[in-house]
């Protein structure tokens, strides 16, 4: 494909994309038709589906492309600082790029059913597996350099982190009216219980940050072009 028409092809996609996760945040997954993205953004139906096969495709296109703009967001401050690769501070900087993203936030508070139908769509199914692929080679990284708690189980590592981050996500919208609970504070919160589950007491060697810096990034670099490739349908071949 010609760099020119694949650069349309791209402007065309965040176009789409932009206009679906409009569509998302004011109204829900449920009420996203293909028809509504294509009349927003001024063009056929068929345009769209050039992108995506189906409606489930396109919001999963919409997670994906907020999801790598947040792992970007991360692996730029690790480039800036590697002890932003510490399990806890990775954690609270994903957290916080998340839910600066609305579009995000309203697929985590959508229903059970409209939740298990983007669950088991397999663009989301690939997803989950390379999401699984850079947890491991993450908490790999860690590990070698001694910044997680001796003798932890690395996939049982992944599914509490999981548990825990999906819980601060989730509980939003049950916290109470209460000033203190912004976003950072909940950040910290997060950042906080993840530290003390899983990393060491005695705060480690900065150096040991510093080598497992470039591994780390190599796993969430990969991860990101994953989103992206899912993101961008057509416009990423």
């Amino acid at each position: 494909m010609a760099r020119s028409q694949r650069t349309d092809l791209h402007q065309r996609a965040d176009a789409l994309l932009d206009a679906a996760a409009a569509l998302l945040v004011g109204a829900g997954p449920r009420r996203i038709r293909i028809e509504d993205v294509a009349e927003r953004t001024g063009v056929g139906k068929g345009t769209v589906y050039l992108h995506w096969p189906s409606r489930e495709h396109l919001l999963v296109a919409v997670g994906a492309r907020e999801a790598a703009a947040v792992l970007d967001a991360a692996i730029g401050s690790m480039r800036n600082d590697p002890t932003e690769v510490a399990l806890h501070r990775y954690l609270r900087r994903h957290f916080l790029e998340a839910m600066r993203r609305p579009a995000l936030g309203a697929i985590f508070i959508a229903g059970n059913t409209d939740l298990e139908v983007l669950a088991a769509h397999p663009a989301r199914a690939r997803l989950a597996a390379s999401k699984r692929i850079a947890a491991r080679d993450h908490l790999a990284a860690l590990r070698a350099q001694r910044l997680l708690r001796p003798g932890l189980d690395l996939a049982d590592v992944d599914y509490e982190v999981e548990a825990i981050a999906y819980g601060f996500f989730a509980a939003a919208p049950l916290l109470p009216d209460d000033p203190r609970f912004t976003v950072e504070h909940r950040a910290d919160r997060l950042a906080d219980v993840v530290r003390c589950s899983f990393e060491p007491a005695r705060t480690p060697a900065p150096e040991r940050y510093s080598v497992a810096a470039p591994q780390v990034i190599d796993a969430l670099q990969r991860l990101a072009d994953e989103f992206r490739r899912a993101a961008y349908g057509t416009a990423a071949d």
